[in-house]
């Protein structure tokens, strides 16, 4: 007798969390005020918004401000990455299949080649671009015009990007991160968009854990949820507790590779300076990960200085991992 079945997963309607209007987004004030001033001045005269570089860490929302600006403009978008723009050809296709007031929105921009940002020159101040056809004595340029569009950009390492194409965007403006207030306002947000009933206490427990980003906010409270889901009653701070301790995230919204980066550090190399390779080496994770995932928050936090002999860590580090530091003298 065959006992085997088959499930199937019915899909439901999707549900999206990012806000859609400038109402519905919460933090990042001074951002906002700043995009609201050029979106209303760009719908007065009736223009295509000024071209916008977005930037700060990964999980603020510089993706959602991109859509965000579209809806506010009723504009279309196209949304791309540098990775994926390898040839001029590429970038020509996407620009010469815009619209009057299109956006164009490039995550990741400081990944262009130089030759691809050379393009880009022309296209953001004259919309034009121009562009070669066939090889060696037979080759011509061939120059393309195309309709007035905004370009918006968002990096998270505006130092890669070359100064000639950073000055060609009229607004230059970074996200920071969010404080735990306006993460538990997101959280609730969410939760009632996902038809969770939620306590405010777990709300706030959750946002203190979350790194200060949006991002991570949201995939707790997806772990939470379901974490909860049995319990009729919703997400309560008891469940919040029990779910990030099985995350082994602790109250500080430390991970458990955080820990590891101090507990090496002050363990294995008496606090400190010591350098980002041999961090990474004695952990086994990238350098480049150490660096833009982990060490920010690390440092934002006050348990790690960076410093040109390496990284020490602070008092607080040493009170957190529970070290006797001796009579060594420490930053």
């Amino acid at each position: 007798m065959n006992d085997s079945f088959t499930f199937k997963l019915e899909e439901p309607p999707t549900v999206s969390l990012r806000p859609s209007r400038f109402a519905d987004f919460l933090g990042q004030t001074r951002v906002l005020e700043k995009l609201r001033i050029m979106a209303s001045a760009a719908q007065q005269r009736k223009e295509p918004l000024n071209h916008i570089l977005l930037s700060g860490p990964p999980g603020l929302g510089k993706t959602t401000l991109a859509m965000v600006l579209a809806e506010e403009m009723h504009a279309n978008i196209r949304v791309t990455s540098g990775p994926a723009i390898e040839k001029a050809g590429d970038l020509a296709g996407m620009l010469t299949g815009l619209e009057y007031g299109d956006i164009l929105f490039i995550d990741e921009i400081h990944r262009l080649s130089k030759t691809i940002e050379e393009y880009l020159y022309a296209a953001m101040e004259d919309f034009r671009i121009d562009v070669m056809i066939d090889q060696g004595p037979n080759a011509r340029s061939i120059r393309l015009d195309i309709p007035k569009f905004t370009l918006i950009g968002a990096t998270t390492r505006t130092g890669l990007l070359t100064a000639p194409l950073r000055s060609r965007f009229t607004l230059q403006t970074r996200l920071d991160y969010y404080g735990e207030g306006d993460l538990s306002k997101i959280i609730e947000r969410n939760a009632k968009i996902l038809k969770i009933s939620i306590e405010g206490e777990a709300a706030a427990e959750i946002a203190r854990r979350s790194r200060g980003t949006p991002r991570i906010a949201n995939n707790l409270l997806f772990f939470v949820r379901d974490f909860s889901q049995q319990d009729s009653s919703g997400i309560t701070l008891a469940h919040a507790k029990e779910a990030l301790q099985l995350l082994d995230i602790d109250e500080h919204g430390l991970d458990e590779m955080d820990k590891r980066i101090l507990e090496v550090i002050g363990q294995n190399y008496g606090g400190g300076p010591v350098g980002a390779n041999t961090i990474a080496i004695a952990i086994g994770e990238e350098r480049q990960t150490l660096e833009e995932v982990h060490e920010p928050f690390l440092i934002q936090e006050g348990y790690l200085q960076r410093t040109p002999q390496g990284r020490i860590l602070t008092s607080k580090a040493w009170q957190l991992l529970g070290i006797d530091r001796g009579e060594r003298n420490f930053f």
